[in-house]
């Protein structure tokens, strides 16, 4: 898998090869699945304090998250193909190269869209209720950065959904009290759309020559970062609201100490005038804090009372 900069021919995170499997590997991003999925798994971790968990839920989870973030992705790269062709960072991805044909993707992403809302289907009637609401917002997030620069908070929220979801899988309800689960869907919105911030610089140049909205592209790459410095604080005040929502024991809490430490190292990784590890800080530090954080909460739950 190559880890280049932007600019440098292939697009970091990328799987070399040209089998069919890397090739929608690389198309929908796979690695990136790491970013999210932990935290559908903590929505789940904590919804066992409530509800017993079934091993056929968690696969069902896993299952619903992996074929929305599919047909999302998959969805965004249909949606921006032109976009992408012009960017020099993207021109290389599956549509604009020719390595994957339009009607192939469309395709691919009705079949995980279907794979989705048959996987919430098993869960329990909710989640099949709100599985439409939630498949609408990730597949018209990819239209945003046309008409505002809040795209990334729409990301966020879209990333949002899947610790709500996840405890939704299991208890069939909605959490009490009734904020715990806004204040968890609060972190992974605000941890999302500051990270995708980050993502946004690079292309500030090209997002302004060709009327595409971003923050860093509205203010600049300072202004910007600072923005998404303020989101992680607030990723940070949200998962302490959590924690004393579910009555959290000492692991959790170490846990959200270890995410505040990884955000802080991240925000070191970028500077305005050093964008060369944005890699590093969008894909490697991100993966390595929800990793973490869902083990801190997981081992916290095993080893409660």
């Amino acid at each position: 898998m190559s880890g280049r900069a932007a600019g440098a021919g292939q697009e970091g995170q990328t799987f070399g090869g040209t089998s069919r499997f890397v090739r929608y590997a690389n198309f929908v991003k796979l690695p990136h699945t790491l970013f999210a999925l932990p935290f559908a798994l903590v929505g789940v971790t904590i919804a066992s304090y409530v509800k017993e968990v079934r091993a056929v839920d968690v696969l069902w989870v896993a299952v619903a998250f992996t074929a929305a973030r599919f047909a999302a992705m998959g969805f965004n790269r249909i949606a921006d193909r032109h976009i992408d062709a012009l960017n020099p960072r993207t021109s290389a991805r599956e549509l604009p190269s020719g390595a994957m044909s339009v009607r192939e993707a469309s395709l691919a992403v009705l079949s995980a869209s279907a794979i989705f809302l048959g996987a919430a289907w098993m869960l329990n009637p909710l989640c099949f209720a709100l599985s439409p609401i939630a498949l609408g917002w990730v597949l018209l997030y990819s239209y945003t950065k046309r008409f505002t620069r809040f795209a990334h908070l729409a990301l966020g929220v879209g990333m949002s959904i899947a610790p709500v979801g996840g405890y939704i899988a299991v208890t069939g309800a909605w959490s009490k009290p009734w904020w715990v689960l806004l204040a968890l869907a609060a972190a992974v919105m605000s941890w999302g759309g500051g990270f995708d911030i980050f993502y946004a610089l690079q292309d500030i140049d090209f997002d302004r020559a060709n009327g595409l909205h971003s923050l860093p592209a509205r203010y600049g790459t300072a202004p910007a970062i600072a923005i998404a410095r303020g989101l992680h604080l607030l990723t940070v005040a949200m998962l302490t609201l959590v924690g004393f929502g579910i009555g959290a024991g000492a692991l959790y809490w170490a846990g959200e100490c270890v995410v505040a430490l990884l955000l802080i190292y991240e925000h070191s990784l970028v500077r305005p005038t050093d964008l060369s590890r944005i890699d590093a800080a969008f894909f490697t530090m991100n993966g390595v804090l929800s990793v973490t954080f869902f083990c801190f909460v997981l081992v916290g739950r095993v080893l409660a009372p």
